[in-house]
């Protein structure tokens, strides 16, 4: 934690009141992390990704930080789940049937496209069906394997993303955060306190959070252990 810096908060000015408890110093003007609650609420978070992922569940990636894009990508399309790096798209969830309507289309016209169906149209309105396609792309083709609403959210710096969280809030989405000194707590089911700007900060949580998925998927060939009744004599 201490080589990927995760223990660099904010400024002072820029501190939540109610993330001072993660909170064990200042240096050179920067809140200094407390990496002990860091690891402590990471583990809780692991426990739940472990254990929803085990139960068949599956998440949302969100993360629009230039430095979280490349191993966010890289997770989902390890797990085949769904992300979002590029700009969160207003309803994702809360008006996820339009928001599937339009991923569809994305799918059809790319599959026209592939197949020489779109061969019949001009030059220059192929222009804007290409236009149209990357377009589509740059904001949804993160969302092609959400076939429903996910089940929980693993986001990193929940403070860029306010729609997002409120969104999850609405529809009861719990969200797994990776959250500096300037976020809300009360607004993140499952916060890891910690840079969220660095790449290695950023690349360490994620590394965590694809070992639970990892280690979710391996539980669910393991039949649960229920305890034998009690017996009284």
């Amino acid at each position: 934690m201490i080589d990927a810096g995760v223990f660099y908060g904010r400024k002072k000015s820029k501190t939540n009141p109610k993330m001072r408890q993660f909170i064990t110093g200042n240096r050179g003007g920067i809140e200094i992390i407390n990496l002990d609650k860091t690891e402590e609420a990471l583990a809780i978070a692991v426990g739940f990704v472990t254990e929803k992922v085990r139960n068949g569940a599956f998440c949302l990636f969100v993360g629009t930080e230039p430095a979280a894009e490349t191993a966010i990508i890289a997770m989902a399309k390890k797990f085949s789940m769904p992300y979002v790096t590029n700009r969160w798209v207003g309803g994702t969830i809360t008006n996820f049937k339009i928001i599937a309507a339009r991923v569809e289309h994305l799918k059809k016209i790319r599959s026209e496209l592939a197949s020489g169906a779109l061969d019949k149209y001009t030059k220059k309105e192929r222009i804007e069906i290409d236009r149209e396609i990357h377009r589509l792309e740059a904001l949804m083709g993160g969302l092609e394997t959400m076939a429903r609403e996910p089940d929980f959210i693993v986001m990193v710096d929940p403070s860029l993303h306010t729609t997002a969280v409120r969104e999850a809030r609405i529809k009861k989405i719990p969200i797994v955060a990776l959250a500096n000194i300037d976020a809300d707590p009360d607004l993140v089911d499952y916060l890891v306190p910690g840079n969220d700007k660095a790449k290695k900060s950023i690349d360490w949580f994620l590394g965590k959070i694809e070992t639970a998925i990892e280690d979710g998927i391996k539980m669910r060939a393991v039949p649960k252990v229920e305890a034998a009744p009690e017996v009284k004599v």
